[in-house]
């Protein structure tokens, strides 16, 4: 089980429960996406502000080599759940108790381990029985109709009108977002798909002294895009994005 980035597994450390308490929550993460996803992953955990102090997060890209057909959303979740079982042991064998937060009462260790799965719906089949795999085993989902470029676009616009399930249309419109370009290098006037994959700081990253303005934007637009959902099967959510959960529920920060 590949761990680049972030450190290594829990295991049993000097410190009794005041060095568990310090320990970063490791949090293991498949993506759909080879390059986009870590990129914006490792660009945020190096940017982000902790929402509490002390709490941190080291993430682990569990399937940076993957093929494409083991990048398929059920797919990903099944090895998803191998992963926390075996992460799971691991924190109980370092004294870690689940966490859980009841009614906004907090219970177990703060650090206890997470296993994401970041995935499109493209078209993908078997989205809704990965979601259901993942409810039922434990796994937390970060998911975006038609893609993530959804999210990234939300981050320089308010998009609200559906895409038709077609993620070449949501890469288009970020890709001709105002000032796009001008990320890839000075003079720089048209990028191509293919270069757009590539997350650099000024297309997220919120002005300095704005107090995380742009990712809470984003964050209130699609929060306000997915109450418009009706339908039970998330094939129909179109648009919709949560990854701001992912960063926020597992990643811990509160902006970047």
């Amino acid at each position: 089980m590949a761990r680049p980035k972030g450190g290594d597994s829990i295991t049993p450390r000097k410190g009794g429960a005041k060095g568990r308490a310090l320990r970063p929550r490791q949090v293991y993460v498949y993506t759909e996406g080879e390059v986009t996803e870590p990129e914006y992953i490792d660009l945020i955990i190096k940017n982000g502000v902790p929402d509490k102090p002390g709490r941190t997060a080291q993430h682990h890209i569990e399937n940076p080599n993957a093929e494409g057909k083991l990048r398929k959303p059920y797919r990903m979740v099944q090895d998803a759940v191998r992963t926390l079982r075996k992460v799971e042991r691991e924190a109980k064998a370092a004294g870690l108790k689940p966490y859980r937060v009841t009614g906004g009462v907090e219970e177990g260790d703060w650090n206890w381990p997470q296993v994401w799965v970041l995935f499109d719906r493209d078209d993908h089949q078997g989205i809704p029985e990965a979601v259901r795999l993942a409810e039922k085993e434990g796994i937390r989902i970060a998911y975006s109709h038609p893609c993530f470029e959804l999210w990234r676009l939300l981050h320089y616009s308010n998009y609200t009108s559906t895409f038709g399930g077609v993620c070449g249309d949501a890469n288009s419109r970020l890709r001709s977002s105002r000032g796009f370009a001008e990320t890839y290098g000075r003079g720089v006037r048209t990028v191509t798909e293919q270069q757009s994959k590539h997350v650099r700081e000024e297309q997220v990253l919120s002005p300095q002294g704005t107090n995380g303005s742009r990712y809470r934007e984003a964050r209130k637009w699609a929060r306000a895009i997915n109450k418009r959902c009706e339908s039970s099967n998330p094939n129909d959510w179109d648009p919709y994005t949560d990854v701001w959960s992912f960063v926020e529920e597992g990643l811990l920060l509160k902006h970047y």
